[in-house]
């Protein structure tokens, strides 16, 4: 979609080529598996026929980042670790998204306080699109998660960029001219 994006101006509609493009991308979500604790047994319940997390395109688990779309964090990210995960996210192609997964990954879960070695969040090294509560959380706080994701690649445009919002200091007026 590279050739095509920001090449029309705004008059021309693209709305079902955004839908198309949007629909294929969240039905077919290949989410790369970053197990770090008891997260990740979670998350290797929701792959199993009770969850079947397939009726949502992403039973496909990926063990490399050029063939992801999704990366999962689930569990603790310490520091050594946060070099690791920063270079699997660069590896990945575009489109990408990241979910934190667990109380851990999210915000350093138990070890916040103590835990020197401990990431306070994986969204310190990597953007992080939907963000999974629980310690561990339940195989269908994951599949919540995932369906936020879908909907928010729903709301993307494809063609046009996204439209720049201008935000004044506080206090002042802003006029259109």
């Amino acid at each position: 979609m590279g050739a095509l994006e920001n090449s029309l101006p705004d008059s021309v509609l693209t709305t079902r080529v955004d839908w198309m493009v949007n629909w294929a991308r969240s039905s077919s979500l290949w989410p790369m598996t970053f197990g770090l604790a008891c997260c990740a047994i979670e998350m290797i319940a929701v792959g199993g026929p009770r969850f079947d997390v397939d009726r949502f395109g992403a039973g496909a688990f990926r063990a490399t980042p050029r063939q992801a779309d999704l990366m999962v964090v689930a569990g603790t990210v310490n520091f050594k670790m946060g070099e690791r995960v920063k270079r699997l996210y660069d590896q990945m192609p575009g489109p990408k998204y990241v979910m934190a997964l667990g109380a851990c990954a999210t915000g350093g879960g138990p070890y916040h306080k103590y835990g020197y070695t401990v990431m306070k969040g994986v969204d310190r090294i990597v953007p992080v699109d939907v963000y999974v509560a629980g310690c561990p959380p339940r195989p269908e706080a994951f599949i919540d998660g995932l369906m936020l994701l879908q909907k928010k690649i729903m709301r993307q445009r494809v063609i046009r960029a996204q439209p720049k919002v201008v935000s004044a200091p506080k206090g002042s007026e802003v006029h259109p001219d």
